[in-house]
């Protein structure tokens, strides 16, 4: 049984995970978006304003047919998916929102969500985007 000694350095460890990754994800979806399906597991699925693309093939088609972006995170939050709810997989839940701005679209609002996996190697641990949920959340259509 995990002691809460433990169980705070694992929340601290998320945490720490969780700012790293989304540093690198919206820094590569800005300025290198081809490689941002290496930030994805094989089977990835991403669900876009309510549109499912699954599979790095089809993740990576939809990337390229958005137009270039300006991310600004305002919020991040993690936290720690229990091992019983993820057969035994280190998984941190990543909450983020901010704006955003298309190439020649107006700014909007949007809130995005990550499960991230541990995939751990004998040197080192990376973590993969499981499944991603991006919504804007604009209140108004003016």
């Amino acid at each position: 049984m995990a002691t809460s000694v433990d169980f705070k350095i694992y929340v601290y460890q998320a945490c720490k995970a969780a700012e790293e990754f989304v540093n690198i994800y919206y820094d590569t979806m800005d300025k290198r978006r081809r490689a941002l399906t290496r930030l994805y597991l094989d089977k990835a699925t991403l669900i876009w304003n309510g549109n499912v693309v699954t599979g790095l093939d089809a993740l990576n088609n939809f990337f390229e047919m958005l137009p270039s972006s300006e991310f600004q995170i305002n919020m991040l939050d993690c936290q720690p998916v229990h091992e019983q709810a993820t057969q035994s997989q280190s998984t941190v839940l990543v909450v983020t929102s901010g704006t955003v701005k298309f190439d020649g679209n107006k700014q909007h609002f949007f809130n995005q969500n990550f499960l991230l996996t541990a995939q751990s190697s004998p040197n080192s641990t990376v973590w993969k985007i499981a499944s991603d949920c991006f919504r804007f959340q604009d209140w108004s259509s003016s």
